[in-house]
């Protein structure tokens, strides 16, 4: 798979621990894509406190930017009121801050794979030109 694709908490953590039911699916998908995986801090954020218990993973999650497979997507104040918007629209989901950043960045950026174990929320979700975003794996 080429293209950028956008990437939420659950296969990060996944790839990360491989104690995880999901580790060899995302390792596998991983595998596949060979264009940029784009993410931002709040997912970072999120990861870091669900492998809280592993510092070593925690210390991979870091440095797994520094090249392949992560890039980490720039948010700042800019980009604050279309987060907003996107947590508003979806209220009834109790859409949560860190995927409402990533169908952010879906419409900033112009991607539509998203790289999630979310399909509950993300399958709902429309992007500002109205298509669903293509769920990997």
């Amino acid at each position: 798979m080429s293209g950028a694709v956008l990437v939420d908490t659950g296969p990060i953590v996944a790839i990360l621990s491989e104690t995880d039911e999901h580790h060899e699916i995302c390792v596998k998908q991983l595998q596949r894509i060979r264009g940029p995986l784009l993410t931002c801090w709040p997912v970072i954020t999120e990861a870091a406190w669900l492998l809280r218990a592993y510092p070593a993973a925690i210390r991979k999650l870091l440095s797994s930017f520094q090249g392949r497979p992560f890039e980490l997507a720039p948010l700042n104040a800019a980009d604050l009121p279309p987060i907003a918007a996107v947590l508003a629209k979806y209220e009834d989901l109790r859409i949560q801050f860190a995927d409402a950043c990533l169908v952010h960045l879906a419409n900033r950026e112009k991607v539509e794979v998203l790289f999630t174990l979310d399909r509950r929320d993300f399958g709902v979700v429309r992007l500002a030109r109205g298509k669903k975003l293509s769920l990997i794996p």
